[in-house]
């Protein structure tokens, strides 16, 4: 829903308007941030094609490595016993712990080497160790020149795999599509079919504990389905006829006839999926930083090890400062942590697009909302009624209620909605005029009319004068004699208040509603909520002009609309959030505009989740500087010790790994972050 639609008036309903979308207008000029790509280095994992946390060609790289690094160390083990055992065949334990050095060396040398070309992070370090393995080879030290590369590789599949942890979480949403599903087929029989064979128009049928193959409208039956994966709802969503229903959610009850809508990558979860992995590419502010600094870090720390070697003339000095020096912790700092956040952020139903956001919605400090559709329901419903002298409400409700059910219309369906289908009236001659109400006739006779005060008027009954309300007014007439007036609003959403105590509770203690309804509904909300910024009937344009306002006046706003009106609005923003509006048939919820205006999107309507968002990016900017002084902190450290000697090369390299261990438990604490409950 938006907040560009036709006013409704007290005493002039629009029975029958029709709204028209508006779209996407192009991003603002002027934005605050921009998207970045890239992948994040040290790392080599990435999803492969097919879901997997490692391509094919990675695997190979890792296994062949890993393999080496076996035969290797058995090799070293070799040596040792030759050693040990046969002390006058030196010559052959050398030349055993030769080869365990050259197994290894050929990847460190052809990493290092590649690395020249493609300059990263991660490239410092295969530089530095290949240095350091070039030296013990011209100083004779087998052993050395084997050990360190056996222990760096060691540390890089700890590395690894505690990457794999979190990204685990991020795939494990690829994997929560269907892989077959129930096609019925035009004669009424049920097949068997693969989920990539299903199309729009297809109908398939979803028994109790089965996942949902495709986003689709629910046809026949009722049930509840489990949508935490999707939107990270804790409480199952009850669904009848005519609801929507997204694949990767499940049926928990109920047996389902579902038309298909949208299948694999166009799906709601298929989005979802695609939009985690591109953020997982992108790169944290804090690795482009370090990324700028790589080539001087990597001089000054060869400067470093020659003075080292000049002033000691240790070469086993020298190399266990270059060692030591290798960046992993650093360069781990930022990718782990927000590699994690993205595992979490899925978890809870949110679609962050680019961890610079993540890190960025920590810095918000203001709040610019909408209002139909995210602080309110985006649907009418009734909230009262103001009856006639002599007519009792509950009856003025059960007529027009009965009389509602016969119409589509809005206003139709919000009057039927406040009465229960086994409650209703069997009226007949039931006629629909387009932009005036509906008329029919009640079981003893009697004939009603409803609609606006002008249609009852223009049938000759006589209105009394509208009661003052802020939203839709519907009249109601039996036999000829006016019976009461339907009051209809946008209510607010059930958690709407809480949530927004729960941002000022944060520090967003400055909130603006911007919207396009009219001043007086608008204040009614805003005065429900806490909210004391009010601007109403406004154009997108004047939208995008408040938030460059806030802006200019210092404030870093989080501007949160339903992506359709409110692109302009979203782009502009320090952060912008579209909330919910996911439907599966595409009428109404604008998701791809929001997708493509917003920072992040909630994928429900949860406003709470608003809350989490903050509470997540803080956490993460939090870990992410206690990663970087970890790692900063103690590198120094042992780069100190190796330089005055306190240990040589391969204690630099176990020291060096336990520092690079820190910082990914550090990151994976954040793993635990859990409010999906709350």
């Amino acid at each position: 829903m938006s907040d560009g639609k036709p006013d409704f008036k007290p005493a002039s309903l629009a029975w029958a308007a029709t709204v028209q979308p508006v779209a996407a207008e192009p991003v603002a000029a002027g934005k605050a941030h921009q998207h970045h790509d890239g992948c994040c280095d040290h790392t080599h994992i990435s999803f492969g094609q097919s879901g997997d946390l490692l391509s094919s060609t990675e695997k190979r790289a890792l296994g062949l490595r890993l393999l080496l690094a076996l035969v290797s160390a058995g090799l070293l083990v070799l040596a040792l016993i030759i050693h040990l055992a046969i002390p006058t065949q030196r010559e052959l334990a050398n030349l055993v712990a030769g080869v365990a050095a050259v197994l290894v060396a050929v990847p460190v040398l052809m990493e290092a080497w590649g690395s020249l070309r493609r300059p990263s992070l991660h490239g410092v370090t295969d530089q530095l160790v290949a240095v350091a393995l070039i030296a013990a080879w011209v100083v004779g030290d087998l052993e050395t020149a084997a050990l360190v590369p056996l222990a760096m590789v060691i540390g890089h599949v700890l590395e690894e795999r505690s990457l794999l942890g979190s990204r685990e979480a991020i795939a494990a949403l690829g994997r929560l599509s269907a892989t077959h599903a129930r096609r019925i087929a035009d004669n009424g029989s049920v097949n068997e079919v693969a989920v990539e064979s299903l199309s729009t128009g297809m109908r398939v049928e979803i028994r109790p504990g089965d996942r949902c193959p495709a986003d689709g409208i629910v046809r026949d039956g009722t049930s509840s389905l489990d949508t935490a994966p999707i939107t990270g709802e804790s409480v199952p969503v009850e669904v009848a006829v005519g609801d929507s229903v997204f694949a990767g959610t499940i049926n928990q009850y109920g047996r389902l006839i579902v038309e298909v809508t949208r299948t694999g990558s166009d799906t709601a979860l298929g989005k979802v999926v695609s939009l985690l992995h591109e953020a997982e590419q992108a790169k944290p502010p804090v690795t482009r930083l370090l990324e700028r600094y790589a080539q001087p870090y990597l001089v000054a720390v060869l400067l470093l090890a020659c003075a080292t070697w000049f002033f000691t003339g240790s070469v086993d000095s020298m190399m266990s400062v270059l060692v030591a020096s290798c960046p992993c912790a650093l360069v781990l700092a930022a990718p782990a942590t927000a590699i994690a956040a993205l595992a979490v952020a899925g978890r809870h139903g949110i679609l962050v697009k680019g961890t610079a956001f993540l890190e960025e919605l920590a810095e918000v400090d203001s709040l610019i909302l909408d209002k139909t559709g995210t602080v309110t329901l985006g649907r009418l419903s009734l909230t009262g009624t103001s009856p006639a002298e002599g007519v009792d409400a509950s009856e003025l409700t059960r007529i027009a209620g009965s009389l509602g059910a016969a119409s589509s219309h809005p206003v139709s369906r919000a009057v039927s909605g406040a009465l229960a289908s086994d409650q209703r009236l069997a009226l007949s001659g039931i006629k629909e005029i387009g932009g005036k109400g509906l008329s029919g006739t009640l079981p003893d006779g009697r004939a009603v009319l409803m609609g606006r005060a002008s249609y009852l008027s223009e049938s000759g009954i006589v209105v009394p004068t509208a009661p003052a309300h802020d939203g839709p007014l519907v009249a109601l007439a039996v036999a000829g004699r006016f019976h009461g007036w339907l009051l209809l609003a946008d209510e607010p959403r059930p958690e709407a208040a809480r949530a927004l105590a729960d941002l000022r509770s944060l520090g967003l203690t400055r909130q603006v509603m911007v919207t396009g309804d009219r001043r007086a509904v608008a204040e009614s909300v805003a005065a429900r909520l806490g909210i004391d910024v009010v601007e109403a009937e406004v154009l997108p344009q004047q939208k995008l002009d408040r938030v460059l306002a806030e802006i200019a006046a210092g404030r870093h706003p989080l501007v949160v609309g339903d992506g359709v009106n409110d692109a302009l609005a979203l782009k502009a923003g320090a952060v912008g959030v579209a909330i919910g509006g996911l439907t599966a048939d595409g009428r109404g919820g604008g998701t791809d505009v929001a997708m493509a205006s917003s920072d992040l999107v909630l994928m429900s309507s949860d406003l709470r989740r608003l809350g989490t968002c903050i509470r997540l990016s803080r956490l993460c900017r939090r870990t992410i500087n206690i990663n970087v002084l970890i790692g900063l902190g103690w590198t120094v450290v042992i780069i100190a010790g190796a330089a005055i000697g306190w240990y040589g090369p391969v204690a630099s390299v176990l020291l060096h790994n336990l520092g690079t261990l820190a910082v990914m438990i550090n990151a994976g604490r954040l793993l635990r972050f859990d409010e999906t409950g709350r």
